[in-house]
């Protein structure tokens, strides 16, 4: 279940809320009783899978320039 991000306007406290994706739009209420809340932006992270082949670097041979036809 996703999990959401609130901040409340009348006491700045931030909070997270678990709930499903079809009431991600719905009012939050704070854990100190306030309605006045707003849903922040969350970011997600993707960092690669496992077991993926990592990237040649740079200078490692192959491509124009690390193969050496520029000239």
């Amino acid at each position: 279940m996703p999990r959401y991000d609130y901040r409340c306007r009348a006491c700045g406290s931030t909070f997270e809320l678990n709930r499903p994706m079809s009431e991600a739009g719905a009012p939050a209420t704070c854990p100190s009783g306030h309605d006045d809340t707003v849903k922040l932006l969350s970011t997600v992270a993707v960092t690669g899978r496992a077991g993926a082949t990592p990237a040649p670097r740079a200078g490692s041979g192959g491509g124009c320039c690390g193969g050496g036809c520029c000239g």
